[in-house]
């Protein structure tokens, strides 16, 4: 099937490893110009080079910049002023119960999952207006259904991300400009992977074994039992981005492995 995605220009916020990687990665083997992006050059420049090492032929750059902040935003718009699809991936996690979580916490993670998105739509929407053409994607998670008690103020704000998803779908109804968002469910990224180690290193147990645990007593709703890849969960980002998907706005997707125990 051809995605229509030849020549498109995509940018991917926090895009060096686990799904940002995977997605832009995706977005390149079907034939978009990819910028990927994290904080520092050097994994920038390492990023690059795994999607190259895979996809030889492949249109990518990269723009150094903390998107948490307004002076990242000023860099990014300086240096890629338009695209075609927007995936705003950045996001950050952290288990702590809620009586440790502090006033400041609370606005770092609203910093980064929510206005660092809000911001990068502002830039890039209006020339998608004017060409009658855009994708904005926003990577939010089944913990916006269902917020976890362990990290209560992640779970707000990927719930926030839906409602403003929906909200910017809402206020270009009628063009040819899609907004949406994906939820994946518990994913084998590189920052659950560290998490997991961690766990297993405290536990003196294996990873496998952590895994396993993990499921039954966090997760026990989970249909395939596992981790999803970041690949599973790119392969339904980059269909949302697709001109295949001009019928798909203003929904939130689940590739949560069947996590949300609900229909709809």
């Amino acid at each position: 099937m051809d995605l229509g995605l030849q020549g498109k220009r995509a940018f991917v916020s926090g895009s060096t490893a686990g799904i940002g990687l995977a997605i832009a990665s995706a977005l390149a083997a079907e034939g978009a110009s990819v910028t990927v992006n994290g904080r520092t050059q050097k994994r920038i420049d390492e990023a690059i080079a795994k999607i190259r090492a895979t996809h030889p032929s492949a249109s990518v750059d990269g723009v150094a910049a903390d998107l948490a902040s307004e002076a990242g935003a000023k860099t990014l718009a300086a240096a890629l002023p338009d695209v075609d699809i927007l995936v705003n991936n950045l996001g950050i996690f952290e288990p702590k119960p809620f009586l440790e979580i502090s006033d400041e916490d609370w606005r770092r993670f609203f910093e980064v999952n929510v206005i660092g998105g809000v911001r990068l739509a502002r830039l890039y929407l209006p020339k998608m207006l004017e060409r009658n053409w855009g994708r904005i994607v926003f990577i939010s998670s089944e913990s916006a259904l269902q917020i976890p008690a362990e990290m209560i103020h992640y779970g707000t704000t990927k719930t926030a991300q839906l409602a403003v998803a929906r909200g910017i779908a809402e206020s270009v109804a009628g063009s040819g400009v899609t907004v949406n968002s994906i939820l994946p469910g518990p994913t084998a990224s590189e920052g659950v992977g560290a998490f997991v180690e961690e766990l297993a290193r405290t536990q003196d147990k294996d990873v496998k074994a952590v895994e396993a645990d993990f499921f039954r007593d966090m997760r026990p709703s989970s249909l395939i039992k596992r981790f999803a890849t970041a690949d599973e969960v790119a392969s339904l980002v980059v269909y949302v981005c697709s001109e295949r998907a001009s019928a798909t706005t203003g929904s939130a997707l689940r590739v949560d492995g069947g996590v949300v125990r609900a229909i709809p």
